[in-house]
């Protein structure tokens, strides 16, 4: 096969979804052990996190803000409720169930934000206040762009 260099695929090493998945892992590591202390999952505690940002909240739009999909959303909630950390409301149209906080739930926020917190000021001093400012903007750009119905050669 003849490959010119716009033919052939781009290094394995620097492909965007890999060095995503890289610095996803290596930040991730950091607050695995952190949030299993609490006795959670980092999905549990992304469920946690959203609800004690806005509550209540319907299961879509937590799948959408976690992104979690919907199996595995169903499966964190039986989890979080038999630990007592969230339970249903009514929604206010009535046919819908949203889920919020429970006062155990919002108490394991409260304890375990501090020390996540420290995790990130951690990573932002040795990357630089500059930096993650810069790579959070660029980051929701690229989402943008990657989401784009753009026309791709076939």
């Amino acid at each position: 096969m003849n490959e010119t260099s716009t033919e052939r695929l781009r290094s394995f090493q620097r492909a965007l979804p890999i060095e995503l998945l890289r610095a996803r892992e290596a930040t991730m590591r950091r607050f695995k052990k952190h949030v299993e202390s609490f006795d959670l999952t980092l999905q549990q505690w992304r469920v946690i996190r959203c609800l004690a940002d806005e509550s209540p909240l319907d299961s879509k739009t937590i799948s959408e803000r976690c992104v979690i999909l919907a199996p595995s959303l169903t499966r964190i909630f039986k989890a979080l409720r038999e630990k007592s950390l969230v339970h249903s409301v009514k929604a206010d149209d009535g046919r819908r169930h949203s889920l919020v906080l429970s006062a155990k739930g919002q108490r394991v926020f409260r304890e375990a934000s501090v020390h996540s917190e420290e995790i990130y000021r951690d990573i932002e001093d040795n990357f630089g206040a500059e930096n993650m400012a810069e790579l959070l903007r660029l980051l929701v750009l690229l989402r943008e762009a990657a989401a784009a119905d753009v026309k791709t050669v076939p």
